[in-house]
């Protein structure tokens, strides 16, 4: 699996993917500041689902129509400020193939899917 990582994502996150082998970039070390139109034709040239707490991307691609068939995951939980809430959630990303074309809400307690259109 291949992620990308917004920048409003925890680095301990990143570092908890990491450490069950899954292959992760961040917005945050790798290009702070980066708009997220760019941040979401990133994830797709590089075929990265993205993460992100920015329920703008969700906009991007349904409303405004962006290519997206890379997947989005946004979480609509409290940013993880613990180390044990980092691995929690790289734990429940990392345990499921399925986020590739799909845009995906993890809330408290469950996970939304929706497919993307495919581009």
């Amino acid at each position: 699996m291949r992620l990308l990582l917004n920048e409003n994502v925890p680095i301990e996150t990143l570092e908890s993917l990491r450490s069950v082998g899954v292959d992760v970039r961040s917005v945050r070390l790798d290009a702070p500041g980066m708009s997220d139109r760019d941040v979401l034709a990133w994830a797709r040239r590089e075929e990265r689902v993205l993460v992100t707490f920015d329920k703008d991307f969700g906009e991007l691609a349904y409303s405004a129509g962006l290519p997206a068939s890379c997947g989005i995951i946004l979480l609509r939980i409290p940013p993880p400020r613990e180390s044990r809430g980092c691995v929690a959630l790289a734990a429940l990303i990392a345990a499921r193939g399925d986020w590739p074309g799909h845009f995906a809400v993890i809330e408290p307690g469950r996970v939304r899917m929706r497919a993307l259109r495919a581009v």
